[in-house]
């Protein structure tokens, strides 16, 4: 083969299907505001799932209450063995659109991006809503109440913010790390 040569890669070699063999976290998108119902029926047929919430004051004329509101809407989160079987029990879960990825035929998200979010939620870390960024130097925080989070760091206003990504679904998360020590990744 020449140097100049391209090699093509056919879809079945065994290196490009490697992250099919064990169960990864993938998105789904739902319909709107089936996001619960999803995550509670994907529960009951034995699969793992997560659906991150956040607790919101919902004013009424009357009342004020607080409520429980995804973190991301339209989305719920699945970890499975992609394989037929699988994808299909997913698919026909009422209120489930389609995997989230190139034809929605599903990007694993890595196991460490779910567990940040977990984390944040767990230990109560105040965060907004931060644009998706695909730039920018990605950071571990070392010590602290967020040891071991990675994000993309980032400088507003002289405050430094770490962003927390989930790329198959362009979300990102912003939480003011001052005060931490970060590394790089």
């Amino acid at each position: 083969m020449s140097s100049g040569q391209v090699v093509q890669r056919n879809p079945t070699d065994v290196e490009s299907l490697e992250w099919m063999e064990g169960p990864h976290w993938f998105a789904v998108r739902t319909r709107s505001r089936h996001e619960k119902m999803v995550t509670q029926q994907l529960e009951r047929v034995g699969l793992e799932a997560f659906l991150p919430v956040i607790t919101q004051v919902h004013k009424w004329s009357d009342r004020n209450r607080q409520v429980e509101v995804p973190l991301f809407s339209g989305y719920s989160f699945v970890r499975v063995a992609y394989n037929s079987e699988n994808r299909v029990r997913v698919l026909q879960t009422q209120g489930v659109v389609s995997f989230v990825g190139v034809q929605n035929s599903g990007t694993p998200i890595p196991d460490s991006q779910i567990e940040d979010i977990k984390t944040l939620l767990a230990r109560a870390v105040p965060f907004h809503e931060h644009r998706f960024l695909r730039i920018g130097q990605r950071v571990r925080v070392r010590g602290g109440a967020l040891d071991g989070v990675e994000g993309i760091l980032e400088a507003q206003k002289g405050d430094r913010s770490l962003v927390i990504s989930l790329e198959p679904i362009q979300r990102s998360l912003s939480i003011c790390i001052d005060g931490y020590e970060v590394e790089p990744v």
